[in-house]
């Protein structure tokens, strides 16, 4: 049997002073008064299983709210990781329409250039027949074309204007102003990735005004 003081007790046991004169007014704790002073009686294995109650009844709590703690982040994480996934394949969609997007301009870019040069070769050929006698029967052959070779052929021929003309002698031709004519090659420039009526060959700009017609381009 040890004594303890009131404090000490209370520090023992784990608990609040009020708890240790409560349990000495029940009777759970004996008590002696020595020169004024009140002590609690505490036996040694009675000391050990309130201490070890006391103890279990501190870590279920605390391991209750430790595992309510872990829930949450749990749960924290997992709509972190939804929203990331959810961005993820938002921009995985974006990209992807954005790739069909390019992928169309650059068909269409083609489409364009093959109706140009579909256009040229339909020239030539005409002119080639125009050229020929009425009774020989014309020997036609796939060509093969390169830009300055064709450019050349056509720079070369005097073609008439049912056919195709090259922008800069249609406006000598015409006899159209400097500064109007700077304003025509402006539209003929900005126009002609997109305008099949306009035949680009290099850095020239041809017309054909027996099938196409330029208003709006040449006024």
């Amino acid at each position: 049997m040890s004594k303890m003081s009131i404090a000490d007790a209370a520090e023992h046991f784990g608990v609040s002073r009020e708890a240790i004169h409560n349990r000495i007014r029940r009777g759970s704790l004996e008590s002696v008064v020595e020169e004024g002073v009140k002590l609690v009686l505490v036996e040694a294995n009675k000391t050990n299983r309130v201490t070890n109650r006391s103890v279990a009844n501190k870590t279920q709590p605390t391991d209750a709210r430790y595992f309510k703690l872990l829930e949450e982040q749990n749960a924290k994480l997992q709509e972190r990781v939804e929203k990331l996934e959810s961005e993820t394949r938002s921009l995985r969609d974006q990209k992807e329409q954005m790739l069909i997007e390019e992928r169309l301009k650059i068909e269409q870019i083609y489409k364009d250039k093959d109706e140009q040069l579909k256009n040229i070769l339909t020239s030539i050929s005409s002119q080639f027949m125009l050229s020929l006698p009425q009774e020989q029967e014309p020997k036609l052959e796939e060509p093969i074309i390169e830009e300055e070779a064709l450019e050349a052929e056509i720079e070369s021929e005097e073609i008439s204007k049912p056919l195709l003309m090259s922008l800069k002698k249609y406006l000598k031709n015409n006899k159209v102003s400097a500064k109007k004519s700077i304003k025509i090659k402006a539209k003929f420039k900005k126009e002609a990735q997109r305008d099949n009526r306009i035949i680009t060959i290099g850095k020239k700009y041809y017309i054909n005004l027996s099938k196409y017609n330029y208003k709006n381009l040449l006024d």
